[in-house]
C-alpha cells in the first residue's frame, strides 16, 4: 500500500481531505501544527479525527509563528473580521491571511513524506473559497510541486512526490457533500478562528462553514455560540 502525509488542521477541508486520501487506498500519516494560532483548539479535533480515521502515525509539530505575528490569527491585538457577508469576505484577502503558512506546513509535508517513503502529500486547499489566500491557488500548488520535484533526493531521481489537492476546484456545498459520501464526522471536526471553547458563528470561517450547511439544507452538527 502506498504512503500519504495528509496535512490535518482538524477543519471541514482537512477532515475530508484525510478520508479521501483513505478512499483513494493511502496507507494515511497525518500532520498538524500548533504554531500558536488563536484557535488551537482546532488541535484536539485534528486528534479526534486522525483516530476516527485510523491513520497509521499522527504528528503534532510545534512552533511559534506569534513571534512575528502578521496576522489576526498569530497577533491578538489584531481584531478578528466578523459578522460579514459573503461578498465583504470575496473583496480583499483578509487579515486572517497567515503569511506563508502554507509554504511552512508544505515544507513540513514533504520533509514527513521523504524520511518515510510516501509517494504523496494531501492538502485541503480550496481556490474558490471566499478568503482568496494567495497560497490556496492553482498557481501556487503548480510553483510547489516544481520545490518537490528540484528540492528533494526522490525528486531529482525521477520519483517526485505529489501534492494532492483534491477540493481545490470545490465550492464548500460540494466539499460538505463529498465529506457526507465518505462518512466525515463533521461533529468532530472545528472551522471556527475565535479559538473559544464554543465556535462563534460570526467570524468568516464559521460564517462560510453555516453558509454552506444551509444551501445544502443540512444542519450543522456543531453548537455556536451566536449566529
Amino acid at each position: 500500500m502506498s504512503k500519504a502525509v495528509v496535512l490535518l488542521s482538524g477543519g471541514l477541508d482537512s477532515s475530508t481531505v484525510l478520508y479521501q486520501a483513505k478512499a483513494d487506498g493511502y496507507e494515511c500519516y497525518a500532520i498538524s501544527f500548533d504554531y500558536q494560532q488563536r484557535h488551537r483548539r482546532e488541535l484536539e479535533s485534528a486528534i479526534a479525527i486522525a483516530k476516527c480515521a485510523s491513520v497509521k502515525d499522527h504528528q503534532v509539530v510545534s512552533f511559534d509563528l506569534r513571534q512575528w505575528g502578521g496576522s489576526a490569527l498569530t497577533d491578538d491585538t489584531l481584531d478578528l473580521p466578523q459578522a460579514r457577508s459573503l461578498q465583504q469576505m470575496s473583496q480583499n484577502i483578509p487579515i486572517t491571511y497567515v503569511p506563508a503558512r502554507n509554504t511552512i506546513f508544505l515544507s513540513f509535508g514533504l520533509s514527513y513524506a521523504e524520511a518515510m517513503g510516501a509517494t504523496a502529500v494531501y492538502l485541503g486547499v480550496n481556490a474558490l473559497d471566499y478568503s482568496g489566500y494567495p497560497d490556496c491557488r492553482p498557481d501556487y500548488i503548480q510553483a510547489m510541486q516544481q520545490v518537490f520535484r528540484l528540492g528533494t533526493k526522490q525528486g531529482r531521481e525521477g520519483e517526485p512526490i505529489q501534492i494532492i489537492t483534491p477540493l481545490i476546484q470545490l465550492r464548500k456545498t460540494e466539499i460538505i457533500h463529498l465529506g457526507n459520501k465518505l462518512g466525515v464526522p463533521w461533529q468532530d471536526t472545528w472551522s471556527c478562528y475565535a479559538g473559544n471553547e464554543m465556535a462563534c458563528g460570526v467570524c468568516d470561517s464559521c460564517r462560510l462553514r453555516l453558509a454552506a450547511f444551509a444551501e445544502l439544507g443540512l444542519n450543522d452538527p456543531l453548537s455556536y455560540a451566536k449566529f
